[in-house]
């Protein structure tokens, strides 16, 4: 690429071995994060850089927004908890004029339809039989029982109650229009309460791998503790991660279905258009760059090769994209995969208004209570500075514009 047209900046210290790329022109960019992200560019098995989307915010231990390929090593805090999550969208025959005035009673059948939010509340209480179906089809039950077999603290009793479920935070079920007045289909979650232990489960066998090893270099983070290839955990973490972002997958299609199912109760006759996207933005995969086998961790990142589809939200009540990757490879093919918070959930909820929150989202049907006033818009950075920051990365396909918006 010709570095004269290039939109990154250089993020690292002065003197640091480890460069790093940020698409961050026009956004903020937290001086927590920053350091953070000078903490992962230590460690002798990351590079050959750090490339940093332009939602990037301060996460636990690694940075969200951030791409991070590692040689021979791979951190499994970097992966994170929510491993696999992210976001699936379908484009319908239907246009707005075949929607109703009134869209409460499509958004409380899709509420009804599949269980949101954390803990019990969250879970089926009775398993649809499609998603029963669905799950005895797969290998996911027979995979998890090869992982349990080496580590029986990892449970499966949520594998089943929680698969076709959304869960609570910035997970979301949207029905959004374009920008020719097409109803889309979007949404956005994980591999819930399983991915979840899992992920706990193996950030907490690194730290006490960590306290047996004679480190040569400054780990200044325990949260970046690691596996190395050499060792047998690293290659049951693989097998463990590679699960849970199977059933992430899994989970996002078994919730599409239901809501094209209640869609179709309660809407004219329409059929599903050829454009779909299923992609994660948490998660980890070998790939070859630079003439390199890399394992690339993409931490609230969208894979963006030339030509493949990827989905960036917007927050609630904000603008959503449907875009192409341009394949760039300094990003190590990749872009962002949302707007990125610019508050904390706390500092959100102290500083936003019940009136502020209403007003961001009068034009959406969805909750306004203060229960989600952490969810709120002005939580996050501006999606428009955000995609105006990778117009290298990729190109905007479709503009999405919520109508009906469904939070945990």
């Amino acid at each position: 690429m010709n570095t004269q047209h290039r939109q990154f900046e250089f993020l690292h210290a002065e003197g640091a071995t480890t460069p790093i790329k940020g698409w961050v022109q026009g956004v903020p960019v937290e001086d927590k994060a920053r350091q953070q992200l000078r903490n992962i560019a230590t460690l002798p098995f990351v590079g050959p850089w750090v490339a940093v989307m332009p939602d990037v915010h301060l996460g636990i231990g690694a940075t969200v927004g951030s791409v991070v390929p590692t040689k021979g090593a791979i951190i499994p805090a970097a992966v994170g908890v929510d491993i696999g999550c992210g976001m699936a969208a379908v484009r319908t025959t239907l246009h707005a004029n075949d929607l109703p005035d009134d869209l409460a009673l499509l958004r409380n059948s899709i509420e009804r339809s599949i269980p949101v939010g954390n803990g019990p509340g969250g879970d089926h209480r009775r398993i649809p039989d499609s998603i029963e179906t669905k799950l005895a089809q797969s290998d996911l039950m027979a995979r998890l029982a090869v992982i349990r077999d080496k580590h029986p603290k990892i449970r499966p009793d949520k594998v089943d109650k929680q698969i076709g479920t959304l869960g609570g935070g910035n997970h979301f079920i949207e029905i959004c229009l374009d920008e020719a007045d097409r109803v889309w289909v979007m949404l956005h979650s994980g591999s819930r309460g399983t991915g979840n232990m899992i992920g706990t489960y193996f950030i907490e066998l690194a730290r006490r791998q960590l306290e047996k090893r004679v480190l040569g270099f400054h780990l200044p983070d325990r949260d970046l503790a690691f596996f190395l290839e050499d060792e047998p955990l690293f290659g049951e973490y693989v097998e463990a991660v590679s699960w849970a972002q199977d059933y992430a997958r899994a989970n996002r299609e078994a919730m599409m279905a239901r809501v094209l199912h209640e869609m179709r109760h309660r809407l004219p006759k329409f059929q599903l258009d050829k454009e779909a996207v299923n992609c994660h933005h948490n998660y980890v995969q070998r790939e070859d760059h630079f003439g390199q086998s890399l394992l690339v961790t993409r931490k609230g990142a969208v894979s963006a090769r030339e030509g493949e589809l990827g989905i960036i939200p917007g927050s609630m009540g904000a603008r959503s994209y449907i875009v192409r990757g341009k394949g760039n490879a300094d990003s190590f093919h990749s872009c962002s995969h949302g707007a990125g918070r610019v508050m904390s959930r706390t500092a959100a909820r102290a500083q936003i208004t019940l009136k502020q929150h209403r007003e961001a989202t009068a034009h959406v049907e969805c909750r306004k209570d203060a229960g989600v006033i952490d969810e709120s818009p002005a939580a996050y950075k501006d999606i428009d500075a955000v995609m105006a920051a990778q117009a290298d990365l990729v190109e905007v396909v479709h503009t999405l514009r919520q109508v009906v918006c469904i939070k945990g």
